[in-house]
């Protein structure tokens, strides 16, 4: 039995972006709740706020490839220390986040053990269009 998608509608054209989108987040539910984060709302603009105590600013990576928002942390083990007990793990982690087409990163802050990534929402430019109708054979 073929695998019939929601996106293949006839009246859905053009949404193959979006059915794409879908696949990743369902491959992303599976990933570890590790960092912790939250996603802050207001009129015009979005903030992602990750728990990163540990992490320098030179340990993170933020990069945007074309709707994919991806963190990455890295942390260097101090091989030169010695530990009695250890519970704090030097450790990495990728959060990916998907973000819609209207929204662009305004900025990138760090401060007292969080990541903050501020996202604004673009005004969209609403088109209308008259379409000429030509007579096949003009």
């Amino acid at each position: 039995m073929a695998k019939v998608s929601f996106f293949q509608n006839p009246f859905l054209l053009g949404f193959e972006q979006v059915e794409e989108m879908m696949i990743q987040l369902t491959k992303q539910a599976g990933e570890s709740g590790y960092p912790p984060y939250n996603i802050e709302q207001t009129e015009n603009s979005l903030k992602i706020i990750l728990a990163v105590a540990g992490f320098a600013v030179n340990d993170l990576e933020i990069n945007l490839q074309d709707n994919q928002l991806t963190i990455k942390g890295k942390q260097q083990e101090d091989k030169g220390k010695i530990y009695l007990h250890r519970g704090i793990a030097a450790r990495q982690f990728q959060r990916n986040f998907i973000l819609a087409a209207d929204l662009e990163i305004v900025g990138a802050y760090s401060e007292k053990g969080l990541l903050e990534i501020e996202l604004k929402r673009r005004q969209p430019d609403l088109k209308k269009q008259n379409v000429p109708i030509h007579k096949i054979g003009d």
